[in-house]
């Protein structure tokens, strides 16, 4: 049948001409229309991308902090880059709807042009384009794509090629979501709280007025609808609400339902956990129950279900286009990640609390010290993901997206029905009321009420430890469930602490820890990279991004008075040796955001990473500084916590190490036997570096992406401290642990 229509097709485009194709599709059955739709779009090539365009649904930029640069200039009919779909089934499968989130290089996709679709014999496969986030340019940056492959074969994999076209409006299905209704789809909440049942339908939300939309096309529509749990008499309750995204593939009867549960109203009296049984219900089954299911407050939960034969595949995205795009660090592409490990990481996911309020493989109270795998630009598992593109790490990686919902960090504003935000709420906190949280002109106190009365949620949320649970899931699906998530996160992290600090809505980072600074800040460049252009968020974190940067600028980069080494002095750096160290690992977080900030183009990044970069590189360069210990634990700044900063690294040299190992030659077997005898349990060999140096979470491994940036930016001695650092002994295995195996550009 899909041949047949292509041959009559390709007849009919000759006759009609471009984009007057849905002319002639008057004639075929409502059924056929949204394949023949998304036939035409890859048949006409240069008319179109055969779902949404790039011109037609992206909205005006609101980035006003990345600067204009044209990176390629890719001609119509080039390749942007391949994906690769891997059937999971025994059998073959007709049908296959696909939807994924593909980010795109700087220019290589312009505002009047868009993306079709090939598979590697040729094949046309029509495309719905979903732009969401353009470059500074105008050019696609973000964007959800949609297909339906006609057939996947037991264990087949397919190539996809995304080709460039020219821009191409597609008409939106006017009849999609009455077709999906009149389908008999539903799917329903269920919950009982002490004896009382409490219910919400997503097909009642559906007809309700103008349900907000999160695809739009001609063959995929995906609706967003919500509402608090209520009893069958109407009683409304205070703070469970249940939420839905259905996303509808036209002519094929399926559809992927998300159900969320959450329990996050921003001010909301008495915020507590609840306990209930649930039952989730998709067209008339039920798909998921669990008794005695303990919600905490400020917490949400998300399962996954389809109406319709579900989908049986992975989507590999290319992992040397994803690198190129700069939309994630410069992970080692030499690295092949282990088959152990891969094995090994699913089956602790699938061993771990992966129910809701779950902590999957994440260590639920953040504040706990020590390395771990989700600290990073990008959790251990997403490096894993994004250099192996394997199904396991993924599934991983998606699941802890799933479960960061699980951590009391969720506060929406019941007057917009979104996150909360320090635009609207400039004066908000979480360290409760008082006068500093009192909003003279709106006349309220905006302290978030703290829980009091049931409160026993043993995930405990820390900005010096967050992970990045969600841009990498959001990234590669395009799902809203994670980009709210990102929200959430992003906004917890600027706005729970002391108003007046951060300087109400600038929401600057300085006075947290200088590893919170870095994880703040790594949430706030990630989400004003990748929102929609339309999310109003957008814009408030750019302006948070610029405050920020501005500040460091201000404070460090343009200030003759600065320390002359590029390390943090602001906040509570001075956190060791009575106030006369810092730890350099984490000012090398802090150098390694600003590095990823700096290489997607965000003005006063690039600034801000060559006065950062010196610190990287004078602990492995300088004359006055063996490079073996460029990754200690605490470097001594000063004398006493009184005293002026010291001005060369002789004199922190001096003051930071023991005489005895000051009189041993840099690399040295007599260093190395003597940093063994001063820390009994560090294996050294002569041309190590100290600080657990074959631990992929060691303190050089943490050094590692900051001398990456450090590089890339060019500064004095970057390129002879890389080297320094690249012929060291003893370096960490990364095949199973990857976060911090970045190198430079």
């Amino acid at each position: 049948m899909i041949y047949f229509i292509q041959e009559k097709y390709e007849k009919l485009f000759h006759v009609i001409g471009c984009g007057r194709g849905e002319m002639g599709m008057k004639k075929l059955s409502k059924a056929m229309l949204p394949r023949v739709i998304l036939l035409m779009g890859a048949l006409l090539g240069g008319c179109g991308g055969g779902g949404s365009s790039v011109a037609s649904t992206t909205t005006a930029a609101t980035t006003t902090t990345t600067t204009s640069t044209t990176t390629t200039s890719l001609p119509i009919g080039g390749t942007v880059t391949t994906l690769q779909v891997e059937s999971t089934s025994a059998g073959a499968q007709g049908n296959v709807p696909l939807t994924f989130g593909q980010v795109f290089v700087q220019g290589e996709v312009g505002s009047s042009e868009s993306i079709t679709g090939t598979l590697a014999d040729g094949t046309p496969l029509g495309l719905q384009i979903d732009a969401k986030a353009s470059h500074a340019d105008g050019s696609l940056r973000h964007a959800v794509i949609s297909t339906v492959l006609p057939q996947l074969a037991a264990g087949q994999s397919q190539t996809i090629k995304l080709v460039k076209t020219a821009a191409y409006t597609a008409t939106p299905s006017a009849t999609a979501l009455a077709d999906l209704l009149n389908g008999g789809f539903d799917a329903r909440v269920n919950l009982t709280i002490g004896g009382v049942a409490y219910s919400v339908s997503a097909k009642d939300l559906l007809q309700l007025p103008n349900p907000t939309k999160w695809l739009v096309g001609p063959s995929v529509n995906e609706w967003l609808v919500s509402a608090p749990l209520k009893t069958a008499g109407g009683v409304v309750h205070p703070h469970l609400v249940a939420r839905f995204a259905i996303r509808a593939y036209a002519g094929i009867n399926k559809a992927k339902v998300d159900v969320i549960v959450e329990n996050g109203w921003a001010y909301e009296p008495n915020p507590q956990d609840f306990t209930y049984d649930v039952q989730v219900e998709v067209g008339g089954q039920t798909v998921y129950s669990n008794n005695a299911l303990t919600h905490y407050h400020h917490a949400r939960w998300r399962k996954s279900f389809w109406w319709g034969t579900a989908p049986l595949a992975h989507i590999k995205h290319n992992t040397a286009y994803l690198i190129a795009s700069k939309a994630v660090p410069n992970y080692d592409q030499s690295i092949t990640i282990s088959e152990t490990g891969l094995a090994n990481l699913k089956m602790n996911f699938d061993a771990a609390s992966i129910e809701p309020m779950g902590n999957g493989i994440a260590t639920p109270y953040m504040p706990t010290t020590g390395g771990r795998p989700e600290i990073g630009l990008i959790p251990g598992w997403g490096a894993m993901t994004v250099l192996s593109m394997d199904k396991r790490a993924k599934d991983v990686t998606l699941g802890m997206g799933d479960l960061s919902g699980s951590w009391p960090t969720h506060y929406r504003d019941k007057v917009t029905g979104r996150p909360i935000s320090l635009a609207d709420y400039p004066y908000m906190t979480l360290n409760g009321p008082s006068s500093d949280s009192f909003n003279p002109t709106a006349n309220r106190n905006e302290a978030l009420p703290g829980c009091t009365t049931v409160c026993n949620n043993p995930n405990v949320a820390d900005t010096a430890h967050q992970p990045a649970f969600n841009y990498l899931p959001y990234l590669l699906t395009g799902e809203h469930y994670y980009l709210e998530e990102l929200l959430f996160y992003t906004m917890w992290s600027v706005g729970g602490g002391h108003p007046v600090y951060r300087q109400l809505e600038q929401g600057l980072v300085a006075s947290d820890q200088v590893r919170g600074q870095a994880w703040t800040l790594r949430n706030v460049v990630d989400a004003a990279y990748v929102l929609p252009d339309s999310d109003p968020m957008k814009a408030q974190f750019n302006a948070i991004l610029a405050a920020n940067l501005a500040w460091f600028n201000t404070t460090y980069t343009t200030n003759a008075s600065a320390n002359v080494f590029g390390a943090l002095t602001n906040g509570y750096a001075f956190s060791y040796n009575n106030e006369t160290g810092i730890a350099p690992w984490q000012d090398d977080f802090f150098t390694s955001v600003i590095g990823h900030a700096a290489e997607r183009n965000f003005s006063g990044a690039p600034a801000l990473l060559a006065w950062k970069a010196k610190f990287p590189v004078g602990r492995m360069a300088d004359a006055g500084f063996c490079w073996v210990m460029g990754s200690v634990y605490t470097f001594n700044m000063r004398p006493t916590n009184t005293s002026p900063f010291f001005t060369t690294y002789a004199q922190v040299y001096q003051a930071t190490l023991s005489a005895a190992l000051r009189a041993t030659a840099c690399g040295s077997a007599a260093m190395a036997q003597q940093i063994q005898l001063e820390d009994p349990g560090t294996p050294m060999i002569a041309g190590a570096m100290v600080g657990y140096p074959q631990s992929s979470m060691g303190f050089p491994a943490n050094m590692q992406p900051a001398l990456a940036y450090a590089k890339d930016s060019g500064i004095a001695n970057a390129a002879t401290a890389w080297s320094i650092f690249n012929q060291r002994q003893m370096k960490p295995d990364y095949s199973t642990d990857p976060q911090f195996a970045i190198v430079p550009r």
